[in-house]
């Protein structure tokens, strides 16, 4: 239940902090500002919008932080709790064993009775003898 709630938290964190990033204005366009033009159209004043902004960012992007924090934890201790139960532990991925290529090599039927006349037990076809 709670694990639900901070992915929900966390999701809705980092939408938040796209649009709040998205929102702000970039350093070039306060250049504008400083010599009046626009400074009354502002709702929060001549600079209270880019302080409240940044603010309201900055606390949006510790919280999100602190959510993936709780989520690396609540995936350590479900980890935890397989291999406490005798299930193989998750990070660990089994590699399987490659045949050997010369498994996938056709081999002619007159290739087969020569190599069993010969007593030739290898899977490796062999170069024809020259005369």
């Amino acid at each position: 239940m709670l694990e639900t709630v901070i992915v929900v938290l966390h999701l809705l964190g980092a939408l938040g902090l796209v649009v709040l990033v998205l929102l702000q204005q970039g350093k070039g366009a306060e250049a504008g500002a400083s010599f009046g033009a626009g400074a009354s159209n502002t709702v929060f004043g001549s600079q209270g919008s880019a302080t409240f902004l940044s603010k309201f960012t900055a606390i949006l992007a510790a919280s999100f932080f602190l959510t993936a924090l709780g989520l690396g934890y609540f995936a350590k201790e479900k980890a935890h709790q397989l291999t406490q139960a005798g299930l193989p532990d998750p990070a660990v991925l089994e590699v399987q064993q490659n045949k050997p290529a010369t498994d996938d090599v056709p081999v002619l039927q007159g290739q087969q009775q020569q190599k069993n006349e010969a007593g030739n037990n290898s899977d490796v076809p062999q170069a024809p003898e020259q005369k």
